[in-house]
């Protein structure tokens, strides 16, 4: 099989699970915030935020580079990946302990503050199933971390539903969420013993070798964090556990949406990073390009799409008292179409290993992000920090654009950006031809997204954006190159 295959290949499995995971995701959500309701589902807002700072600092950039240093032919896979391991868990546990003991000092309840401490365990297991999750990447292997995540996610809707009957309370929905989390750990564990048997080791060389190369992410990503999770935590201190909710139910859908980029760069990373190290600039440049123009695609349908269904979506998922969330979801579908794209670009800058350059431009994406939810947050509560949260995404994705192309001197082709954005143009006009309220009921919903689909997909074809054979890229028994046109000789 043609490593364009395995690409196509790995990203019809990838899709193909996410697909089944984010139906149990949002089982699951809907589930919760019927059972808490809005106030309750903003505690548990709140606890997730708070200790997700923590968990995405002690990541310090070491997922990405798990990717980025056995990606290099000349690597020695084994020793890195064990010594990766060794300061995954050191960082979690420094960075994830510091979290239970910080809350104590702000303004929350009892139940937030021991709800951080359960999910801090939680939080712990997924840092390491990053380190998995980067063997698997680099292999194209990636339907061993599909399986782990499809499995733990049933066992998180089957704890929840009987949380839900039984009617047990959010501590126990943290702690059915804590051995979901295990069990993911667990099984990519098992599974990554067939490539690879990991032990914890430290080697001073090496760990001087992978801090001196995610320190600059770390940086960009302990400020990314002020443009991320800042909105939620300021709006948990001014504002009422009902609010919170009514965003973090948003939040909710968005985060299940921007898996897809991160996935899917993550599959391109790999090949991007040995590209531009065999300085094979030909299929670095053609990479690029298609996978630009895949998440293009992707992206543009999603923000005309949610215009007309965002309220309806809203209600669906997460129940009638989350009806003023489709205002925010119809805000925020914006900044999840921009991370779509600026997700490529941040991939281009990391496989180049260019990640100090952007240090700046995240510090002053952070402290004007910052501002915004101070002043606007007060005055306009969780509109004012959806748009300034568009504000900081669209920030991110012009800066790593600019350099992406600086360091590259890559030159990218919009015409299939141009073909996507009138086949969008189409399909908004078609669902404006749709009575009033249309899609208000469940059938009703479902039918709109697939004339919108459909519409979308047709006109696309007629443009000639995508061809039959870039279709087949969704079948995993037969895979094509189209869509990924890499010359593989």
């Amino acid at each position: 099989m043609s490593l364009s295959q395995k690409v196509a290949q790995n990203t019809s499995i990838q899709i193909f699970g996410k697909i089944i995971s984010t139906i149990l995701g949002l089982l699951s959500l809907a589930i919760i915030t019927r059972y808490l309701g809005a106030a309750g589902f903003g505690e548990y807002t709140i606890i997730v935020t708070f200790i997700s700072f923590f968990a995405i600092i002690a990541d310090l950039g070491l997922t990405l580079v798990t990717v980025q240093m056995i990606s290099d032919p000349s690597a020695n896979e084994g020793k890195i990946l064990n010594n990766l391991l060794a300061l995954r868990l050191l960082s979690a546990l420094i960075f994830l302990g510091l979290g239970p003991v910080i809350v104590l000092f702000f303004p929350y309840g009892a139940s937030i503050k021991i709800g951080v401490l359960i999910t801090a365990l939680s939080f712990l297991f997924v840092a390491l199933n990053q380190i998995m999750t980067g063997i698997f990447q680099k292999r194209l292997t990636m339907n061993k971390s599909v399986w782990a995540d499809i499995i733990s996610r049933v066992v998180l809707l089957i704890g929840i539903v009987l949380i839900a009957y039984f009617k047990s309370g959010l501590m126990a929905i943290l702690w059915v969420s804590t051995l979901s989390s295990a069990i993911s750990f667990g099984i990519q564990f098992y599974f990554s013993r067939q490539f690879i048997s990991l032990k914890l080791e430290f080697n001073r060389k090496i760990w001087s070798d992978i801090i001196h190369r995610s320190w600059p992410l770390a940086i960009t990503i302990a400020f990314n964090l002020i443009y991320l999770k800042a909105d939620t935590l300021i709006l948990s201190l001014i504002k009422s556990p009902t609010e919170v909710g009514i965003y973090g139910s948003v939040y909710k859908i968005i985060d299940v949406l921007v898996t897809v980029p991160f996935m899917f760069a993550g599959v391109v990373l790999p090949i991007l990073t040995a590209d531009w190290l065999k300085k094979n600039t030909v299929r670095f440049q053609n990479v690029w390009q298609r996978s630009l123009d895949f998440m293009i695609i992707l992206a543009l349908p999603l923000i005309v799409g949610t215009q007309f269904v965002a309220k309806d979506v809203m209600v669906l998922i997460a129940g009638p008292e989350f009806i003023a969330a489709g205002p925010i979801l119809q805000i925020l579908i914006l900044a999840a179409a921009i991370i779509f794209i600026s997700c490529i670009f941040s991939h281009i800058i990391i496989a180049i290993n260019k990640q100090k350059k952007i240090i700046g431009a995240y510090i002053f994406t952070s402290i004007t992000a910052l501002a915004g939810y101070l002043i606007f947050i007060p005055k306009y509560s969780y509109l004012g920090a959806a748009w300034t949260t568009i504000y900081s995404e669209l920030a991110i994705l012009l800066f790593a654009a600019y350099y992406a192309k600086r360091y590259t001197n890559v030159s990218l082709n919009l015409k299939i950006t141009g073909k996507a954005l009138l086949a969008a143009i189409i399909m908004g006009g078609v669902l404006c031809l749709l009575p009033d309220n249309f899609s208000a009921t469940k059938l009703g919903l479902f039918i709109t997204i697939i004339i919108a689909i459909a519409t979308y997909t047709l006109a696309l074809l007629v443009l000639k954006a995508i061809n039959r054979a870039d279709l087949k890229l969704f079948l995993p028994n037969k895979p094509s190159s189209t869509v990924l046109e890499i010359n593989d000789k």
